[in-house]
């Protein structure tokens, strides 16, 4: 089936609009993809006609806003190749799934002296749940660089491991360079070894198809928002054996069976780990996006997004003045460069937005990285399932603009 990017361009209503005179070139995929009109008439049809809480309730609207919301769990399920939805918990995005999995987890199977690996490569919001437990715990955290290309060799993180290393969190897809990790041959070892494996598919999931069953980790976390679906929508995989390890992160409604004065009693997972109410709505935009994205088929959208890199690589490339971070030969649609001379990350990214073209500038939540690339910021164009080759263009001659403003 031939990838009809127009139809699909026609399809996200913001493409259609200008920024600063000018068509809008949007590349700041990497921090929230625009939302299809299928979301967005989702979403307003949950809100006028569909809405009231989930669960318990036994009139109309409710029953049917927990059936849509529920079935959510089973396309997540299948978006993420996990054979049971049970699995799957709820959350409002990646860093509420990281700190679920280091207080529900790792504050209780944790102790003073065990060692957490991590790659420089992670985002954030894999580094400081992690700095909690080493606050708090006295937990090690044990830290992996990629090499000059951005590539993380799997085998070094392997050579890492030690008798004390009880968990390793490591991202699928950096958020930065675009390395595509071999997560597979990291889980492998770890399972041999007793290590539980966190995974960051924040990026990952929205590039390439994604098989957690094949990957064996124990936990692999997706968000809403930059898999064209809402803010405040996400999951995490868990693995049925880590549930039973783990305690509730929050308390609340839901997430208990029985509560007395003197005892309370759990409900069973995955609501074990959902308290309150929660996101009804963007959980159902989510589920949206993914029949979307389904849809379309994510073995299409790789090939169209690998398509796209191999031509903006080749037209940066022949910016001689422009120095990109990575070389890797696996990597998704993302590029993140600095220009020769003294211009600032956020000068070149304001120039561009006055072409009309969106970046992303700054330390894009990787200090970590940025340090060990030895820059204090970077560009970043992150391309999606809606972006084109004249788009690279467009970036290309914004580009040149710059170096012409800055040289």
């Amino acid at each position: 089936m031939t990838y009809n990017i127009d139809a699909i361009r026609a399809d996200f209503p913001i493409l259609s609009r200008e920024v600063n005179g000018k068509p809008l070139v949007y590349l700041d995929n990497g921090a929230s993809a625009q939302k299809p009109k299928v979301v967005i008439d989702a979403i307003t049809q949950a809100y006028s006609h569909e809405y009231a809480n989930v669960h318990r309730g036994l009139h109309y609207l409710s029953n049917l806003a927990t059936d849509k919301y529920e079935a959510v769990r089973g396309k997540v399920a299948q978006f993420l190749g996990v054979p049971d939805e049970n699995e799957i918990v709820f959350t409002s995005g990646t860093t509420e799934a990281f700190n679920l999995v280091s207080y529900g987890w790792g504050a209780h199977n944790l102790k003073a002296g065990d060692e957490i690996i991590l790659s420089v490569m992670e985002h954030h919001a894999n580094i400081v749940p992690w700095h909690f437990l080493r606050e708090r715990l006295g937990v090690k955290l044990v830290w992996v660089d990629c090499d000059t290309n951005g590539d993380l060799d799997p085998q070094a993180v392997i050579d890492a491991m030690t008798p004390r290393t009880r968990m390793i969190a490591i991202t699928h897809l950096s958020n930065v360079l675009g390395t595509v990790v071999d997560v597979k041959s990291i889980c492998e070892a770890a399972r041999a070894r007793g290590i539980v494996t966190c995974v960051d598919g924040s990026q990952a999931a929205v590039h390439m198809p994604v098989n957690v069953a094949d990957l064996g980790c124990d936990f692999y976390a997706i968000t809403g928002h930059k898999l064209y679906g809402p803010s405040g929508s996400g999951a995490i995989y868990m693995k049925r054996a880590r549930m039973d390890e783990m305690q509730p992160f929050m308390g609340g409604g839901d997430m208990i069976r029985d509560v007395h004065r003197d005892t309370i009693t759990w409900n069973d997972p995955p609501m074990k780990f959902e308290a309150g109410t929660p996101g009804i709505v963007q959980q159902i935009g989510l589920g949206v996006a993914l029949d979307y994205m389904m849809g379309v088929g994510m073995e299409a959208i790789a090939a169209h997004e690998t398509s796209l890199r191999d031509y903006a690589r080749t037209r940066l490339d022949g910016l001689n003045w422009l120095n990109v971070q990575g070389k890797s030969a696996t990597k998704a649609a993302i590029f993140s460069f600095t220009l020769e001379g003294a211009a600032h990350a956020h000068d070149i990214s304001t120039v561009l937005d006055k072409k009309g073209v969106a970046v992303r500038a700054g330390h894009h939540c990787a200090q970590p990285l940025m340090d060990h690339m030895g820059v204090p910021a970077t560009c970043r164009a992150s391309f999606a399932m809606y972006n084109t080759t004249d788009e690279v263009d467009a970036l290309v001659d914004a580009l040149e603009l710059c170096h012409d403003l800055f040289a």
